[in-house]
């Protein structure tokens, strides 16, 4: 079982910086794997009255990322397993990326996947506004 709390979120304007956290517990030894370092993490968003939006992933490793159309070349994603924590680091914010962020974790076998199914367990998403 896998516990994501994210943290970081808040009221900005637009055209500033964030970065939302998203601290992983828990992680027993299961069928899928046994350390934060076996999950490929990824990044949803969620506006109101909007369908749930990949934003970003990364795989076990680091090495390999992916980012929506929407964010790319704006938004980051990082990991540092040795604090079990994935990172979302979000500059030129607009107001259309005010949404509930979530982080989830999906067992590395499944690549970088950006499609909500793949991903096993999900934290309770935090608060992003952008005012304009």
């Amino acid at each position: 079982q896998v516990q994501l709390v994210e943290s970081g979120g808040g009221l900005v304007q637009t055209g500033d910086s964030l970065r939302v956290s998203c601290a992983a517990s828990g992680v027993s030894c299961a069928a899928s794997g046994c350390t934060f370092s076996d999950y490929g993490m990824g990044w949803f968003r969620q506006a109101p009255g909007k369908e749930r939006e990949f934003v970003a992933a990364i795989s076990w490793t680091g090495r390999s990322t992916k980012s929506g159309d929407s964010v790319k070349g704006r938004f980051t994603i990082s990991r540092n397993n040795a604090k079990n924590t994935v990172y979302l680091q979000m500059n030129s914010l607009k107001p259309e990326d005010t949404a509930i962020y979530y982080c989830a974790a999906a067992p590395k076998n499944r690549g970088v996947p950006v499609t909500p199914a793949a991903y096993d367990y999900w934290g309770q998403g935090t608060q992003v506004t952008v005012s304009s």
